[in-house]
């Protein structure tokens, strides 16, 4: 499984109105069917450049999946959030590998 992480820093004269896009764009994405699953959280350190920091990571089926999405969908969904919010927000995205998953077990 791979997980495509994208971690974005927000200004925050744009917080409220970006995190509103944010929880409509998620789904899009989702509805792409190339990721089962997304998990959205806020990054907890203080950046230097200021604004607010967060993570999406969208859990990918597989390497295959997640080139098609690259393919099919990423230009237009990446264009939707750069036209509405230009230079309010910095972004970058990295791909990582599941090689394992632990939980603890209480019986």
């Amino acid at each position: 499984m791979i997980i495509y992480n994208v971690t974005i820093n927000i200004d925050e004269s744009i917080h409220d109105e970006w995190l509103r896009w944010i929880k409509e764009h998620i789904p899009q994405v989702l509805g792409t069917g190339k990721f089962d699953k997304a998990t959205l959280t806020r990054v907890l350190v203080e950046e230097d450049m200021g604004g607010l920091t967060y993570s999406v990571q969208y859990r990918s089926y597989s390497r295959e999946a997640l080139d098609a999405y690259y393919r099919e969908d990423a230009e237009k969904l990446r264009t939707e959030g750069l036209k509405k919010f230009a230079d309010k927000m910095l972004a970058f995205r990295t791909e990582l590998e599941v090689i394992d998953e632990y939980t603890v077990n209480f019986t």
